[in-house]
């Protein structure tokens, strides 16, 4: 990717003092590489240029060095009295990382170089080391900078190097084939990998070299400490502690069911929020019993979801969703016991032989052979979809009450599939009726997880579902029986609307959900706590940097849109697992949070040279 030049020498902006008064900013002047053209004056380049002198005189902050291959700087920015902006230029990739920090809160937020955002003179004055490497640079930067300590006695002088100063970097960095040329990848959207709090405590960025001024921000390094944990909720105080019914007693296989709490799994605020309400409002009218987890891959939703049901002592069961779920799907199935199908009626004996080509006895494969509407027509004209379906005409019907018409059909529709036969004993068709998890857990008061329900194709599916999110909400199976929504039956839906393929929820589904709790990565010492514990790894120092590279990758990825792959605490396991097998974090590193990340070649390369390897160099192989 080559640099976005109108992001980096915006020639549309205000120049600075002494230039500000020049009627053009265009000079019959060039440099060596601009092959007799005219210059123009550039208000980024004379900022970093300023910048860079008034380091040098000490009559400014900031600083600008260099470590190996790379060149750092800190700008004194003009926005604030204690905001500057970190820059590091990697002269090998190209790749700049930037960000502005507040010397008094240590807040870091992002820097974006754009022609309506940052101008770039911190980016430029990173580039000075570079930059003075030719010797036309050089020699016009040492003219202006006598020029500007002795009050620009010839301004004349003074302009013509400056002009030439900004049409040597533009033709350097512009022009690929030019000698001295310097690589920049900056696309045209002007985002930029971010400085983090990890590079500043852990000195990554710490200059070997310094050009001009004193470093105050990067110098400030030492070794990364692992923050003190906070108080973790002991589980003795935790499981079995919210029972909904103290006088409720599951049987020896719902005992087995309820989850088990590992030793190292660090019980979340949102959990414990969640069982207090279940538990508070038992026995009220509206008794909280459905709750969505949200958040990124690798946050703990569905660990949650089962400490949930270890707090209020409940079996867990999950059902998972996938982009074909149907509605009829959640409620379970029928099937032939054996391949006759002879039962006396010429047309039911031929809808079975349909259906049992079709996958068996299903609530979808009824409902097609019976040519009913689906989803789309429900939603698209729920008054004359009720009309088809009923011969009424109602004007304020919706999709919901043709969904409850439909299942009502299919459902008399399978009890007469069925019924015939349990009747006609001579020819040995039975069938039998499965539940989903689902089902036995409304059924019998459990605890059900329902996963990632963003990523089924139909809108409409968990609409279908609304009435047993009700309270007293019922449903019939399709053996005729009527079952009613046990008041202790407790749905987490849990769900990642970042993942490739997800959609928003319902609103009327997450409208009847009683709490809804974000859930993010953990605090960077609960990740590597946890990370220890379930690993087994004794080196926290080492762990602590892998959480920084992997919050750091998290938040790139967000930033930037990648959303093919995941990086979150399961990544981070995985990691410091191979790590303690390889004795390499940077090796374990590329076939587990790189690889995983994304498929996208170029964006692992930015991944790995931009975060990875600048905490976690890769270890040199000896020579054969």
């Amino acid at each position: 990717m080559s640099v976005s030049m109108g992001n980096l020498f915006n020639f549309a902006r205000s120049l600075p003092e002494p230039f500000d008064k020049l009627a053009n900013k265009k000079l019959k002047i060039s440099s060596k590489y601009g092959s007799g053209t005219e210059a123009t004056l550039c208000c980024t380049m004379i900022k970093a240029v300023h910048a860079v002198c008034n380091c040098m005189t000490g009559t400014g902050e900031g600083a600008v060095g260099s470590i190996d291959h790379r060149t750092v700087a800190e700008y004194k920015s003009s926005a604030g009295p204690d905001l500057f902006h970190l820059v590091v230029f990697d002269s090998g990739s190209g790749n700049i990382m930037a960000s502005v920090y507040d010397k008094n809160t240590e807040v870091i937020e992002s820097y974006k170089l754009h022609q309506s955002d940052k101008d770039g003179a911190a980016v430029m004055m990173a580039l000075m080391p570079l930059l003075l490497k030719d010797d036309e640079f050089d020699e016009n930067f040492q003219t202006y900078f006598d020029q500007r300590n002795a009050g620009y006695p010839d301004l004349k002088k003074a302009t013509d190097a400056m002009a030439i100063l900004c049409d040597n970097a533009y033709r350097r960095i512009k022009d690929d084939t030019c000698p001295a040329h310097i690589n920049i990848t900056l696309d045209k959207s002007g985002n930029t990998m971010r400085v983090s709090q990890s590079h500043l405590l852990a000195g990554v960025y710490t200059p070997n070299s310094v050009l001009a001024g004193e470093f105050t921000i990067f110098a400030k390094t030492g070794k990364v400490t692992v923050s003190a944990s906070r108080a973790s909720i002991d589980h003795r105080d935790f499981v079995g502690k919210y029972q909904l019914t103290g006088t409720r007693k599951l049987s020896l296989l719902e005992e087995s069911m309820v989850p088990k709490l590992e030793d190292w799994y660090i019980i979340p605020d949102e959990v414990v929020d969640i069982c207090k309400h279940a538990l508070n409002t038992t026995g009220k009218p509206m008794q909280m019993r459905n709750f969505l987890l949200r958040g990124p891959a690798g946050t703990g939703k569905t660990q949650g979801a089962r400490a949930i049901a270890a707090g209020l002592h409940l079996p867990y069961m999950k059902y998972t969703c996938s982009a074909s779920t149907e509605v009829f799907d959640f409620v379970g199935m029928v099937f032939p016991k054996t391949d006759s199908m002879t039962t006396g009626d010429a047309e039911l004996d031929k809808q079975r032989e349909m259906l049992q080509s079709m996958g068996g006895i299903n609530y979808a494969n009824v409902a097609k052979i019976m040519n009913l509407p689906d989803l789309d027509d429900m939603d698209y004209d729920p008054a004359g979809t009720f009309q088809c379906l009923t011969g009424i005409e109602n004007e304020d019907a919706t999709s919901r009450d043709c969904m409850a018409v439909v299942m009502d059909m299919v459902t008399e529709k399978i009890k007469a599939l069925t019924k015939p036969a349990e009747q006609a004993s001579s020819s040995g068709q039975t069938y039998t009726y499965v539940e989903t998890d689902f089902i036995k857990a409304l059924k019998y008061g459990y605890v059900v997880e329902i996963q990632e329900p963003t990523v089924i194709t139909q809108p409409g599916v968990l609409v279908g579902l609304n009435s047993l999110l009700e309270q007293t909400g019922s449903i019939t199976l399709p053996t005729g029986e009527v079952i009613q929504r046990h008041p202790d039956t407790v749905v987490v839906v849990t769900t990642n609307i970042t993942y490739e393929g997800c959609r928003g929820l319902n609103q009327s589904v997450v409208d009847r959900m009683s709490l809804v709790e974000d859930i993010e990565l953990p605090a960077p010492e609960i990740m590597a706590q946890r990370a220890m514990a379930v690993t087994g790894a004794t080196d926290e120092y080492q762990v602590t940097q892998m959480v920084q590279v992997v919050n750091d990758m998290a938040e790139y990825m967000r930033k930037n849109g990648i959303t093919d792959g995941s990086c979150g605490m399961r990544s981070l396991i995985d990691w410091v697992t191979s790590t303690e097998i390889t004795g390499d974090p940077y090796r374990s590193a590329l076939c587990t949070i790189i690889s995983k990340a994304t498929s996208d070649e170029e964006d692992r390369e930015t991944l790995k040279t931009a975060i990875l390897e600048p905490i976690f160099a890769p270890k040199r192989r000896r020579a054969s």
